[in-house]
């Protein structure tokens, strides 16, 4: 099965000599523009956010980065995959496009949040048959990586899943329960619904995994959330109060007088599930930011400053 292949460099609008800094920068600002939640025409912002996440899932990963840009355009041509999910046990393998004929059976997927192309350059799963005779096999257990968004964990959600088998025209579908508070690398089983079994033999079941969507304003860190919270400096030397995101709304924190650089400030409980009904918690880091350009009124109140504050 062929998909069109992706630029990804073109989807978040940076160089191939991208640094990682300048990939995570070009993600975060349009990942806040396309944002479903703040988007005017949420179908279109929903669509571009899935793209550009894509886009940086691979180039903001060293080792997807590497071999998307060695085969790039004829990514068809690289290595074959190993193993029995043809992806050599994790999302870095390559789709094997032609399996044997009788043994194994190719799954394309729908619905994962990740395109064709992805799934088949990263993420296809394929399923074994089992062998030939007379003997009863179960058909072999298949899994594909499913993305969900932090408000999805959250809250939970409903996703309509579909995936068509080898050279099958019949494309199958099947609502998928996420269930509020899963995690990371959690898997979704779909019993009966991998790899066709051999000789009368059941079929396997079909693993969705857990995969993190990422967001425009949060670092993931465990069941912890690090926000970015750039302070201009006078606030930093005078305090005030400042609006922080969160997955259910916007939070006030309040800043004290003379707060340093690298100052973490925690929210508890506001970060994502971690299990028994429990979350993690929410960090605001401060970085100070002081102007680019200042006018000359501000340069000669900066330097009055200067002048008094020097020993």
């Amino acid at each position: 099965m062929s998909a069109q292949f992706r630029d990804y460099y073109q989807t978040l609008g940076v160089s191939k000599s991208a640094t990682p800094p300048e990939i995570k920068s070009a993600f975060r600002k349009l990942a806040r523009q396309f944002h479903p939640d703040t988007a005017k025409d949420k179908k279109v912002a929903e669509e571009k956010f899935k793209e550009i996440n894509e886009a940086y899932e691979v180039l903001g990963d060293p080792e997807k980065r590497k071999r998307y840009d060695e085969f790039g355009v004829n990514w068809q041509q690289g290595p074959q995959p190993r193993g029995p999910f043809g992806g050599g046990g994790g999302a870095g393998g390559f789709r094997q496009s032609a399996p044997r004929p009788g043994t194994d059976e190719d799954f394309e997927f729908g619905g994962t949040g990740f395109s064709d192309f992805f799934e088949q350059m990263f993420g296809g799963r394929r399923g074994a048959r089992g062998g030939f005779g007379q003997m009863p096999q179960r058909g072999q257990d298949v899994e594909a990586d499913l993305l969900v968004s932090l408000e999805e964990a959250l809250n939970g959600s409903t996703r309509q899943i579909s995936f068509r088998r080898g050279s099958s025209k019949k494309l199958e579908t099947y609502t998928v329960k996420v269930p509020q508070g899963i995690r990371e690398g959690q898997r979704i089983r779909l019993a009966g619904q991998g790899g066709t079994g051999a000789s009368g033999g059941d079929s396997g079941d079909l693993y969705l995994r857990v995969k993190f969507q990422r967001h425009p304003d949060f670092e993931i860190d465990g069941g912890d959330l690090h926000y970015d919270l750039e302070i201009p400096a006078w606030d930093a030397v005078l305090g005030c109060e400042a609006t922080v995101p969160t997955l259910g709304g916007r939070a006030k924190l309040k800043i004290p007088a003379g707060t340093q650089s690298g100052k973490k400030f925690r929210l508890p409980g506001m970060g994502i599930p971690v299990g028994d009904g429990k979350r993690g918690d929410l960090y605001a880091d401060v970085s100070i930011t002081v102007p680019n350009n200042p006018s000359p009124k501000e340069r000669a109140i900066w330097e009055e400053l200067a002048a008094v504050s020097r020993p």
